[in-house]
């Protein structure tokens, strides 16, 4: 699976966050309504967001020094971790406070048509940031569901936008519904519920992306399919006859860090092992591009050796 950064995706939703953003912050001047400005401040964490995401990709790309040998393609994972970290405190923690407040000290909604009108507004704008990031996220997606995309994606930034705009929208329409109730019954409470509803909206994607980068900062290995063409790669049945152990890290979303220990014949010189080596390192390169980084310690394979070593992993 491609490791595509979803710039387009990122953009769109950037682009869409600062209007309603906009937007919304007029529309809580008019009305007062609380799920307006944590809505307001929901769109504004977002952009800081997505600026964060635009961020972490350029700094990716710098080169490796020898102080970061191997790059510093895991940039991109620590700034989507602070995207979570600002969903949570900004956008989550923000509108379950005001709609605390909103609860306790409620106020009469003045001037109703603009939190409606910028609501609608909104929602029309969120989905068409949310359909650009589907359609990007399809294209790499394969025959994912969206759950495993989620989960298994090593470019972090499609499913974060995905989440996002999720939310976005989610949260809108739960806007939308407290701000219309407290229109219909005359009891603003509902306005501050709506408020409360969006926080914790919020605070359950930020904790999700939270967990999900945090597997990615730990270090993940190569998924399942590149794992297996990793395999028939290394062995040639002539010079490799199997692989003894082997270890798989990304070091970031595009690059991917190969060590395995080759089971090469006895009676071969160094030369030929050396020549095994090359050779099998142009084969993963061939079968898995992203395979940047490789390591192969030819040996002689012994049985008894290899089931302690596998036993002591």
């Amino acid at each position: 699976m491609s490791a595509s950064g979803g710039t387009k995706a990122i953009v769109a939703a950037l682009g869409a966050n600062l209007s309603i953003a906009a937007a919304k912050f007029v529309a809580f001047a008019f009305s007062g309504s609380s799920s307006m400005l944590a809505e307001g401040v929901h769109s504004v964490a977002d952009s800081g967001n997505q600026a964060l995401l635009l961020l972490g990709h350029k700094k990716a790309k710098r080169k490796a020094s020898e102080e970061h040998p191997f790059g510093y393609g895991r940039e991109r994972y620590i700034y989507s971790f602070l995207v979570a970290i600002v969903l949570f405190s900004v956008g989550g923690l923000f509108a379950l406070y005001e709609g605390y407040e909103k609860i306790r000290h409620p106020h009469e909604l003045s001037h109703w048509y603009w939190p409606v009108g910028v609501l609608v507004f909104a929602i029309i704008a969120e989905i068409f940031s949310f359909r650009t990031a589907i359609k990007e996220s399809n294209e790499i997606r394969g025959t994912q569901s969206w759950t495993a995309f989620v989960r298994r994606a090593k470019a972090p930034e499609l499913p974060v936008v995905l989440l996002e705009d999720l939310g976005a929208l989610v949260g809108l329409i739960l806007a939308l519904a407290g701000v219309g109730l407290a229109l219909l019954t005359g009891d603003p409470v509902w306005d501050g519920i709506g408020t409360i509803c969006i926080g914790v909206l919020l605070v359950v994607i930020a904790i999700v992306l939270a967990v999900e980068t945090k597997s990615l900062l730990l270090g993940e290995s190569a998924d399942t399919e590149a794992l297996g063409r990793i395999r028939e790669a290394i062995v040639d049945g002539e010079r490799v006859t199997r692989i003894i152990h082997m270890r798989t890290l990304h070091l970031g979303p595009d690059e991917l860090l190969v060590a395995a220990k080759i089971a090469v014949e006895s009676h071969e010189s160094a030369a030929e092992v050396a020549r095994a080596i090359d050779e099998a390192e142009h084969r993963i390169r061939a079968a898995v591009p992203i395979a940047r980084v490789i390591y192969l310690e030819p040996d002689i394979y012994r049985a008894n050796e290899t089931d302690e070593a596998a036993k002591a992993l």
